[in-house]
């Protein structure tokens, strides 16, 4: 079954998601590599990459489009959310990674929500139920592992 213009739209709106999402980690990785949390955000990183793909495979599946103005908006956004300061003007201040990991958290959680909407209109769509149910259960995983991480750095960013 084709997808509806709606559920082409839901797919577009999380691609661009996913976009701003990837691209707010991966510069997280780069602001702090060489610690911990920057090789933390590696491996999330290359996950977040890994679902995007899966994203991009499923709306091939249901012969969705891909929206290049709203995946550009996604990346936009990312950009311009650099500019917001973090207590203070120039550079990454110990504030950036906690606002950082918080924004990460809330996009691994709307995608966790695409999934599991995705799962139950799997059957009339044919898409793979199993998969989308492994997808949701890696997002949780992912945003688990990254309030460990937050929780970590919340003395630190708030003293």
């Amino acid at each position: 079954m084709a997808a509806s213009k709606y559920l082409a739209t839901y797919l577009n709106d999380h691609l661009a998601g996913a976009t701003a999402e990837l691209e707010l980690v991966r510069r997280a990785a780069s602001e702090n590599e060489g610690t911990p949390l920057g090789r933390f955000l590696s491996v999330i990183a290359e996950e977040i990459a890994e679902d995007r793909q899966a994203l991009e495979e499923l709306m091939d599946q249901l012969f969705v489009e891909t929206d290049r103005k709203k995946v550009a908006a996604g990346w936009f956004i990312e950009k311009v959310g650099r500019l917001k300061p973090n207590a203070q003007l120039h550079g990454y201040s110990p504030l950036s990674p906690l606002v950082e990991l918080e924004a990460l958290s809330l996009g691994i959680e709307g995608k966790r929500a695409m999934w599991r909407a995705l799962r139950e209109i799997a059957e009339e769509h044919d898409l793979d139920a199993a998969r989308l149910d492994e997808l949701a259960k890696r997002a949780r995983r992912q945003r688990d592992r990254v309030e460990r991480q937050r929780v970590a750095l919340v003395p630190s960013a708030l003293r």
